[in-house]
């Protein structure tokens, strides 16, 4: 089993920055391809970021292009969204998942390891 603990989440003036960091225990996660998710109320959850160690290889939405960026440091078995630039429609909570398997999915349904979640609220 992986436990995933998120970090960092807080309130935050719109153009201020946050760094996420999601740490997993329970067993090493390295060849896992790992994400973070946003949810906000009334919508699904939806894909933000994600790494794999394939190249590493990493993925963003459209939407954080150029303002986010993933990064994972596997001695510490953590990972980290690094997120500049913020609006307040980047409010949201943020989940960490995982999958062991190699390559990055934009889809909630095939991570079955979740963390409980960080809150980010950016204000206008």
């Amino acid at each position: 089993q992986v436990q995933l603990v998120e970090s960092g989440g807080a309130l935050v003036q719109a153009g201020g920055s946050l760094r996420l960091s999601c740490t997993a225990s329970g067993r090493t996660v390295s060849g896992y391809a790992m994400g973070w998710f946003r949810h906000t109320p009334g919508k699904e959850r939806e894909f933000v970021a994600g790494f794999s160690w394939s190249g590493p290889t990493t993925q963003y939405a459209d939407s954080v292009k150029g303002r986010f960026t993933i990064s994972r440091d596997n001695a510490k078995n953590t990972l980290y969204l690094q997120m500049n630039s913020l609006k307040p429609e980047d409010t949201a909570v943020y989940y960490c998942a995982a999958r062991p398997v190699i390559g990055i999915s934009l889809s909630p349904k095939v991570y079955p390891y979740w963390g409980q979640g960080t809150q980010v609220t950016v204000s206008s």
